[in-house]
Order: structure tokens, then sequence, then C-alpha cells
């Protein structure tokens, strides 16, 4: 058993919530991970684009109290158990509690929606290849659109306003249920958006297709170095990276891109970590005021040169690798400021089978610093040509001594 599976069994739920409510039983949900990302960063309508698993989660801006998850999840299921009860919907009575608690990035799912994102976690989607999130303003806009994808061949590009999903406005609606809205159980079917570039609005009918996401991908450049772009933190993209820095060239540079990154699996994120440190702490983070660690494995590459490329689509899991490689100094980052989603969600199981997740703790770099609401600042701060200034620095920095 993993540290993080281990981890998981030791989050037992409080004994005041465990008590039955209205003939319903409220049990903590927790996976094998720590998911980061959440309710209103950037998802994709495929990957978790913006969860984080059994280490905690993250993600920018004003949270609940520390503690303050046993409350409001008791206070969700109470109020989906009177709705049951008066049969009306669950799932609504329970958004209404998690949005009077003041948890910005408290969310909840129907048991299908929680499915398909557990589900995207594995690297598989039935959607149209877009990554989602939402602005200051509630404005929905495309942060990122997967090659190949139906969104791509119908000219949808980053940027895009994203106004209504088959009628639905979803302007100010959190970026899950905007996800959900875009997925499918199967491939083929029709699904209406409403659209805005600059002072154009137009709609567009695409279909639904299968399709994986093909989180981390790796290129040659020019010089020998090996730009590794690692998408979103799904199953299994940890070892990719792994795998990529062991079969790089003897001596050559790692470009590790996280742009448009909003996070996943905090334990592929870890394991990514271990690729390029040999050992040692990547962050910290709280529980209920219980203080964790989350630490890599030994034998990783801690001499090749390592630039990291951020911007402010980076988020979650990526803000946390970022932050443990630039606090170490093992990488020298460059770009823009990050997100800045830095808060713990956890999963707890509602009476009608919907899931709640609720902000539990922040996560913090191993130096300690906080990333929510503050994001990671870039040792170098580029916003235009940002590639080709990460690729000058990896080729200043030389080969390993």
């Amino acid at each position: 058993m993993s540290g993080l599976d281990r981890f998981a069994d030791r989050l037992a739920v409080p004994p005041r919530v465990r008590r039955l409510r209205r003939g319903a039983t409220l049990t903590l949900v927790f996976a094998s991970v720590l998911v980061t990302g959440a309710a209103t960063g950037s998802w994709s309508d495929t990957a978790d684009d913006g969860r984080n698993p059994p280490p905690p989660a993250t993600r920018p801006g004003a949270v609940a109290p520390l503690g303050g998850e046993a409350g409001t999840a008791e206070e969700a299921a109470d109020a989906a158990a009177e709705a049951m009860a008066d049969g009306k919907s669950a799932k609504d009575a329970a958004e209404k509690a998690v949005s009077r608690s003041g948890d910005r990035w408290g969310s909840v799912y129907s048991h299908g929606e929680y499915r398909k994102f557990e589900q995207a976690l594995d690297g598989a989607y039935t959607g149209v290849g877009l990554w989602a999130r939402r602005g200051a303003d509630g404005r929905i806009e495309v942060s990122r659109v997967q090659e190949g994808g139906p969104a791509e061949r119908a000219g949808i590009r980053e940027g895009d306003g994203l106004r209504a999903v088959d009628g639905e406005r979803v302007t100010g609606r959190p970026v899950t249920e905007v996800v959900a809205l875009l997925r499918g159980d199967r491939a083929g079917t029709p699904v209406r958006l409403g659209l805005t570039r600059g002072t154009r609005a137009w709609s567009e009918t695409l279909r639904r297709a299968r399709l994986s996401t093909d989180s981390v991908t790796v290129t040659e450049l020019s010089d020998g170095a090996v730009m590794i772009k690692v998408a979103a933190f799904t199953k299994g993209s940890g070892e990719a990276v792994r795998t990529a820095v062991r079969e790089a060239p003897e001596g050559a540079g790692i470009l590790l891109d996280l742009r448009g990154n909003s996070g996943g699996l905090v334990s592929e994120a870890v394991t990514a970590s271990s690729a390029l440190v040999d050992g040692g702490l990547v962050a910290t983070y709280d529980v209920r005021g219980e203080q964790r660690a989350l630490h890599a494995e030994r034998g990783g590459d801690a001499h090749r040169p390592v630039v990291a490329l951020v911007d402010g689509g980076t988020m979650s899991a990526a803000e946390l690798l970022t932050g443990a490689l630039q606090d170490r100094g093992r990488a020298v980052v460059v770009g823009s400021r990050t997100f800045g989603k830095g808060s713990v969600q956890m999963p707890s199981r509602l009476p009608d089978g919907s899931v709640a997740e609720l902000t539990v703790g922040h996560y913090r770099t191993p130096s300690g610093r906080a990333v929510d609401g503050r994001g990671i600042t870039p040792d170098l701060e580029v916003e235009r040509g940002a590639k080709e200034r990460a690729e000058a620095v990896l080729t200043g920095l030389g080969p390993p001594s």
C-alpha cells in the first residue's frame, strides 16, 4: 500500500459527522489519491482539469475556515435529507448549503457527474475536447483545445467565450457544472455551444467523441534539450514524466512545460517531482489543522538543467510541483504568475449518492510559501515569447557539471 493510500485510510470521519442525520448516514468517500483543482478553476470536458486527489487539492481565493468541512458536510447532508423527504432535489439543496458556507471552492456533484470525473482521471472521456475556466467576472472561457478533437475541428480557439451549452446559460456557474454539460455518456451525441470571440457571437453544434488525454508529450528541441509537456496530472502521467527524463540524452536539459495545466491527481505530481529530485520534501498541507507532508522518491535525476514554463493557467497540482522545484533550486521558473489555487478539498458522500467536495486545508511549498490566492511568481516573468525565453535560459544553464 502506498503512502498516499495509507493517508486515505487515516482520514476517518469525525464522530459527530458519522452519526445518523434524519435517517441518512454521512460518510467520507475518499479515493486512494487526492485531487487538485476545483469547482471554479479550469477543467476539461474530458479530464480532471482542476481537481486534486488524496493528498490535497488546490485553487485560489477565499476558503472556508480550517476544520469547517465537518460542519458544512453535516449541513449539506441535512439539507439533502430534508429535500429527499419532501420529494425535492437533494443535490440542489446541498448546493445551497455549500454556497451559504462561504467555501468558494466547494462543489456538489451528482453520482453520475462524479463518476465521469473519476473516469476522466484515468485519461479517457466522452466530450468535445476543450478545457474551460471561469474568470473573476463569472464568464466562462476556453482555456485549451485538444488537438484533433471536435472543438478544434470546429475552429474553436483558446480564449473564446462560452455563453451557453444546449441553451443553458453558463456564466456564473461552477466550471464543474459546465463540464458536466459538455460531457456525455455516448460518442456521437450532439451538443450545441453558444460562443463569443471579440464582438462576434455564434452557435456551433458539435458531436461528442471518445477521446484520450495524452497528458504527457515529449519533444526534442533543436539544441538537443527535451521538452516535456504535461497537460494534466491524470493517472500514469507522473511515471510518464519519469520515463521521459530517464530516456532523455545524457546531459540534455529539460524544459518542463506546465502551461495550461490545471491540476489533477496530487500523487501524480509527486511522482513527477521524483524524476527531477533525489527524494525530499515536495509540499506540506494541513487537514483540519493537522500538518502533513508529501515527499518525492529517491533516485531522481538531480543534476540535469531544468526550466519550468508556467502561466496563469498553471494550477493546483501543477503549482505544487512548480513550487517544489523552485524552492529546492532544482528549476528556473519562466513565464507568468500561476493561478493560485492552494486549497485542499475532500469528497463526502451525501444521502442521495451525490458527492460534496469541501475545503479542509491548504498547501504550502517546501519553504512554507502559501499558494492559495497568491500563485507562484516565476524567477523570470515573461508574457510574450515565453517558450523562446525558456529555451534560451535552458541553453544558458549548460550541461550538468
